[in-house]
């Protein structure tokens, strides 16, 4: 048996604002195998290929991120077109799963995972979307769920504060946080809260490095007070939503969630504010109370630990060394260009950390969320899809991409891990006697069960222009049962097994016999993949 266990756009911005002492990092390991660059595929890519491995392990990290930087492929854009509520006919499911559910943007998610080239992009786009949560459980809006996400992909690679600004305007996250028509008479304090609670700075004043800042007597320092709170929801009150065809602002059934939110002036709070040390004058307009909002959760000290840290917990473990997050934060305080925020630098910098790139030791580690188990199978086996049979399997595997259940997400980041006092295993929130099972069963079902026949990768008829999910076996059929297991060992498991472990697999591999002599490749290295995706080794990435 394997076994294993987890250790654990465009750039706008300001200055560095100040110099900032970190621990430098350790010297990474001099040359680059096939394993390591596996290893980088794993925390930068939806999972590991045959051709994904070579081209890292051609290039080295540094370049094969720029190319990455450069790389194009996923896209929303297309599908962000907004229409009527009263758009679909009663009754009409097809047309309400188009245009009112998450099936379209998740499908185009799981089918440029799986598929598109830009690969690391979306693995930030999808951290970045886990950190600024909205979600198709409150606002079904086909358009808008779209629009959201693109603006991960637009600025994975841009700047921070374009994040949070983009964000803070666009009607989908207006109606999901309600700042969409708060009025000056009642303000919202909903998005007010998330934004800096979750989506910047954090609750608790943080050191460069992620670990708390303490007062005189050992406590934890709040970031905000509630007169923060509601100083910020003040300020951001006087929006509503974008109209299609530019109907009437009174018109519900109209609204534009793709979009950016439009200005009631009658709404806005238009006296003097005070908020987080900046004070808004009387009399300003109401894009420039918007701006000092975005411009003092941006600038917060805490928000370069707070988002290095998630964003290191997202691609490569959710224990870094205090030393780890604060190189990080301070590439985000300063990309060596006086930029600050700059989401590429950090990336680099994240990726490239010795602590990324050395052999992981005890405490390195994550649990694979759902979601990358499945496309990480996926590309393992070689697989072409448009992306629905993903969407039907997700929810049963406690992970709808797109609908998580709230606005902290499908797991807090600091869920801890069964058994210790000191790591972290967010995902392990999601694991529990019912999910182990479907985890189980959907490995299972992908792989004995994963003949390019299986009912589930056949074409929706209830989804226009739905296409086949395939997985293509014809790669591994023409594989020996040393081959199949030398690439099993460096796809899923970056050349760590050992020999007897090898010899596991391929006995599991050897009996399986057929007269024909292609069916009988596939039947292995299906049997082959279902023990190696089934163990604790590959659901725990190191």
């Amino acid at each position: 048996m394997l076994s294993g266990c987890d250790g654990g756009g465009s750039s706008s911005g300001g200055s560095s604002g100040g110099v900032v002492s970190v621990t430098p990092a350790p010297t990474p390991t001099p040359t680059f195998t096939e394993g390591d660059a596996a290893r980088l595929a794993k925390q930068a890519s939806f999972g590991p290929t045959p051709a994904l491995v070579a081209r890292i392990k051609e290039l080295g990290a540094n370049a094969w991120l720029d190319e990455q930087f450069a790389a194009t492929g996923s896209t929303y854009s297309d599908l962000a077109a907004p229409v009527r509520r009263d758009f679909c006919t009663s009754g009409d499911a097809v047309c309400s799963r188009q245009h009112f559910s998450r099936v379209p943007a998740a499908m185009r998610f799981y089918a440029d995972a799986v598929m598109a080239p830009d690969q690391l992009r979306q693995r930030v786009a999808f951290a970045l979307g886990q950190m600024i949560v909205a979600s198709e459980a409150e606002v079904n809006a086909a358009a808008g769920i779209a629009a959201f996400n693109q603006i991960f992909l637009d600025n994975a690679f841009g700047n921070f504060r374009d994040v949070l600004a983009r964000v803070t305007m666009l009607g989908y996250m207006g109606d999901y946080l309600d700042m969409a028509d708060s009025n000056k008479s009642a303000p919202s304090e909903n998005y007010a809260r998330e934004l800096l609670q979750l989506f910047s700075m954090g609750p608790d004043q943080l050191n460069i490095d992620g670990t708390p800042k303490l007062d005189g007597t050992g406590a934890r320092q709040p970031n905000y007070t509630p007169d923060d709170i509601r100083g910020v929801a003040r300020a951001l009150t006087g929006w509503t939503y974008a109209r299609i065809g530019g109907a009437p602002i009174t018109d519900g059934g109209a609204r534009d969630y793709s979009q950016p939110m439009i200005a009631v002036p009658a709404r806005y709070d238009g006296t003097a504010k005070s908020f987080l040390g900046t004070d808004v004058a009387a009399g300003a307009t109401q894009e420039a109370s918007v701006a000092a909002v975005i411009d003092a959760a941006f600038n917060n000290p805490s928000t370069p630990p707070f988002v290095s840290k998630f964003l290191i917990a997202h691609l490569v473990t959710p224990n870094p060394t205090p030393a780890y997050v604060g190189r990080v934060a301070a590439v985000f305080v300063n990309n060596g260009s006086g930029v600050r925020g700059d989401l590429k630098a950090v990336v680099r910098a994240i990726l490239t950390d010795a602590e990324a790139r050395n052999a992981p030791g005890a405490a390195a580690g994550k649990v694979k969320e759902p979601i990358l188990l499945m496309t990480g199978l996926a590309r393992v086996i070689g697989f072409t899809t448009d992306g629905y049979a993903f969407v039907n399997r997700d929810g049963a595997m406690a992970q709808p991409v797109m609908r998580a259940p709230s606005v902290f997400n499908f797991y807090p980041q600091d869920f801890p891990l069964p058994g210790s006092t000191m790591l972290r295993s967010p995902a392990s929130k999601l694991l529990n006697t019912s999910t182990v099972l479907r985890w189980h069963n959907f490995v299972y079902d992908w792989t004995v069960g994963g003949d390019a026949t299986r009912a589930e990768f056949s074409v929706s008829s209830g989804l226009p222009g739905s296409s086949l999910t395939q997985p293509v076996w014809s790669n591994w059929e023409a594989l020996d049962v040393d081959a199949m297991a030398t690439r099993i060992d460096l796809l899923m498991f970056a050349n760590t097994l050992t020999q007897p472990q090898k010899d596991a697999l391929k006995a599991a591999g050897n009996a399986i016999t057929h007269v024909d002599p292609a069916t009988q490749a596939r039947k292995r290295a299906q049997m082959m993949l279902y023990v190696a995706a089934s163990s604790p080794l590959f659901l725990v990435d190191r």
